[in-house]
């Protein structure tokens, strides 16, 4: 038998690492998986003493927040470059959200010119929408729906009122497709923004203080029994607190369908210890809490954490250059260092790095978005989307990221492993230091048959 490509070195199979292992690949699936010699193929890559992971599939991006549609193409050029092989794009675009099939038809015609890596997409529903659309989105192929109790834009990003989430949810109950929420109480944030500003405070310090975890946990909960009142799946796409996870917990132990999710920059950073340096750099929303990061860990290790995520965002620094925080923009770049975020913060607390990284950043969400078994493990019959990691260790430097941004809170930081190269499709995208493969290489990603519940 020969195959177009063999890579050799270890690989983290579902079941766990697998020395001196090689992967055949053919019309980029995984053909074959063994041990010791490896059969003819037309192209060898021996990793040598890297590893070989599935690709990153990132569930939380925001693509198309600052440059529209055409955002993509940095966006997942960057993911690529960061072993992340699928990203699910956030609906809420410049100018306007992905609310019906005529902007998913935009967007999954972008996706065709633009996307280096997969894209998997959520939707959302308006003020005023009729939940109609739903079912349509759905059958084009939407992997989730987002919605938010905050407006940050009245237009791109509107708070939904508590009766069309109750319809969303009603509109989802017979599906499996889950309702994401960004979960913020308006009124109790909006009245303490004004409060700290009356106050003259400007500082980082201030902004978790201004979006307390109350406004995050009354949002949370009152999400949670919308969903449960219906019947639906009620996911939390970021929590910042021990608490918040296992609120969601309760629900899922009462027999309610309820998941939340973790962004690795709250395993990272804390505004006690690192806001004096990063400053509006490390601001995004919810905050980042002080001194949560042991009680987050705490609850990955408890598996009450659904996966882990980016939430990258695409702003430019001078979103971040203003006198007061309040000003600034929210949101971090993220995809190049979720991977090795992840990985050294895991390794640094004893963890299994390899096999908690495929878990979190791989399997699980592959799983959650409808992208299982084909996306998100090594396995035959899988899709060769794959990540070849380096333990050479790299501090990391902003300015060689590859999405046209050039900064990061992370800029700086030491990572005890690097991106050797990464696979679409069985085809070598990033060698390392070079994006090589084109816009369009990737592909709109239509939900398939798994969920989280099954």
């Amino acid at each position: 038998m020969s195959f177009d490509l063999v890579i050799r070195g270890t690989a983290v199979l579902p079941e766990g690492p697998m020395e001196n292992a090689w992967l055949g690949i053919s019309a980029g699936k995984i053909s074959a998986i063994g041990t010791g010699d490896a059969p003819e193929a037309a192209t060898v890559h021996d990793c040598g003493d890297n590893l070989i992971l599935p690709g990153v599939i990132d569930g939380q991006t925001h693509a198309c927040s600052y440059g529209g549609l055409p955002g993509i193409r940095s966006t997942t050029r960057s993911a690529i470059a960061g072993g992340v092989t699928t990203i699910v794009d956030m609906p809420y675009d410049n100018p306007a959200p992905l609310n019906d099939t005529g902007r998913l038809s935009e967007k999954v015609a972008a996706i065709a010119d633009h996307a280096h890596a997969h894209v998997a997409l959520y939707a959302t529903i308006l003020p005023g929408q009729s939940t109609d659309a739903i079912a349509s989105l759905i059958e084009g192929g939407i992997a989730a729906f987002k919605i938010s109790t905050f407006e940050s834009s009245p237009t791109r990003f509107p708070r939904i009122p508590s009766d069309l989430i109750l319809d969303i949810f009603q509109a989802l109950a017979d599906t499996a497709i889950p309702l994401g929420v960004h979960n913020e109480d308006q009124e109790i944030v909006r009245a303490y923004i004004a409060a700290a500003k009356a106050s003259g405070e400007n500082g980082i310090e201030a902004h978790s203080a201004s979006r307390p975890p109350a406004a995050e946990l009354a949002a949370t909960a009152q999400f949670l029994e919308l969903g449960a009142s219906a019947g639906a799946h009620a996911h939390i796409v970021h929590l910042t607190t021990g608490r918040g996870f296992q609120l969601v917990d309760n629900y899922l132990n009462d027999g309610f369908r309820a998941t939340g999710e973790l962004c690795v920059h709250y395993l990272w950073f804390d505004p006690e210890r690192d806001g004096r340096e990063l400053g509006a750099r490390m601001k995004v929303n919810p905050p980042i809490r002080p001194r949560q990061i042991d009680a987050l860990w705490d609850e990955i290790l408890a598996g009450r954490v659904a996966f882990v995520s980016s939430d990258h965002s695409s702003w430019p620094i001078d979103n971040k250059l203003t006198e007061s925080i309040f000003d600034a923009g929210a949101g971090v770049p993220g995809l190049e260092t979720l991977l090795p975020a992840f990985w050294t913060a895991a390794e640094e607390r004893g963890h299994d790095a390899a096999t908690l990284t495929v878990e979190m950043l791989c399997e699980r969400p592959a799983k959650f978005f409808g992208l299982w078994p084909q996306k998100g493990s090594i396995r035959i019959g899988g899709d060769a989307d794959l990540a070849i990691v380096s333990r050479a260790p790299q501090t990391w430097d902003a300015r060689n990221a590859h999405d046209e941004l050039q900064w990061s809170p992370f800029d700086g930081r030491r990572f005890t492993i690097k991106v050797a190269r990464t696979y679409l499709d069985g085809r070598l995208a990033f060698d390392g230091d070079t994006v090589l493969n084109q816009p369009g290489d990737g592909q709109y990603l239509r939900r398939g048959q798994s969920h989280w519940f099954e």
